[in-house]
């Protein structure tokens, strides 16, 4: 069996840890048939109606369903339409299911001349989801190793055009998302430190890298990574999502193992990443994800977040509401 296929993910099935916990998924992906992941409509919703309390979802930008013509700088804005366009379908297709409730979209921070045009044409394509904008900065430093790549400009963070950008985001109200590998952090770290004013979401733990030169080297990077998550933390503008650290370049090797992970054996691999970042952060600054369908490739729904509720449950109740739904809440104002 291929992994990541359902056939595979069915190898392993649990029943519903806490099935009555609400959760808001702050971040999964769609792309129109024949793009991308396998990931649409039929697919989310075959997911968060599995079992788990769902009870909404934030789609994040991953490249989809771009405009083929027009402005250069328009063009992101058809992934919004598209989007948009899927969460009403979603609706009625599928009303069980949880709604996409929240859109973060991608912009060309940089762009002094057009950042505002941008933002209103995301604004008007949602339909009252638009969030907050994701302008990564992961840069690959072997791309030939990754198996999702990156080479955003480097010195991006640094670029006084882009944190305007960044800055304009938070005069508007806006969140900023960042994807990037943990060699990065520090880049993260002085650009919340250089634009306080807006909410800087750290995507994936940072990202920590297992494949190319870091294949096998997590331990080396480890204490190093702890420092910068907890100088990151120290940003009273920082906000950290919880998840997406089994993506194949995670180098952990769930996504290419005979049978997947239960949820203990997730956590066996798992569990010191997210306690750290936790105990720096604080529920009220943490949000578990899925970070579906690429973590899909490795973990199925269920398991993920049965994964997600046995780590927490050597929290206070309320510092549980805040992991699974009232951080997610605040944050993306849903």
């Amino acid at each position: 069996m291929e992994p990541g296929t359902q056939e595979w993910l069915d190898q392993v099935v649990e029943p519903i840890v806490d099935p009555d916990r609400e959760i808001i998924d702050p971040h999964h992906h769609l792309w129109p048939p024949g793009t991308g992941l396998r990931y649409g409509n039929d697919e989310l919703a075959g997911d968060t109606t599995a079992g788990h309390r769902v009870v909404a979802t934030v789609f994040v930008e991953c490249r989809a369903a771009y405009r083929r013509e027009g402005p250069e700088h328009l063009r992101p804005v058809g992934e919004t339409e598209f989007v948009a366009a899927s969460a009403d379908a979603l609706a009625s297709g599928h009303p069980d299911a949880p709604p996409i409730a929240g859109i973060v979209a991608h912009a060309d921070l940089a762009d002094a001349a057009h950042l505002d045009e941008v933002l209103d044409a995301h604004e008007e394509a949602a339909g009252g989801r638009f969030r907050g904008i994701r302008d990564a900065l992961a840069r690959s430093i072997e791309p030939e190793a990754h198996r999702i790549p990156a080479s955003y400009a480097a010195g991006k963070f640094e670029d006084a055009a882009f944190r305007a950008g960044v800055a304009r985001l938070g005069e508007r109200g806006l969140t900023y998302d960042s994807w990037h590998f943990h060699y990065q952090n520090r880049e993260f770290l002085a650009l919340a430190q250089a634009v306080p004013g807006t909410t800087m979401i750290l995507d994936h733990f940072g990202t920590p890298v297992g494949v190319g030169r870091f294949a096998g080297c997590h331990d080396d990077y480890f204490e190093q990574w702890k420092l910068d998550i907890a100088d990151i933390a120290a940003c009273g503008n920082t906000v950290a999502k919880l998840g997406g650290l089994i993506m194949p370049d995670n180098g952990f090797g769930f996504d290419t193992a005979p049978v997947p992970p239960t949820s203990d054996q997730f956590l066996e691999v798992q569990r010191r990443w997210y306690e750290h970042t936790i105990e720096c952060f604080g529920p009220e600054r943490c949000m578990f994800e899925s970070n579906f369908p690429v973590d899909r490739l490795a973990i199925s729904y269920g398991v993920l977040w049965n994964a997600f509720k046995r780590l927490a449950s050597q929290y206070s109740e309320s510092e549980r509401e805040l992991l699974f739904a009232g951080t997610a809440r605040r944050v993306y104002r849903l």
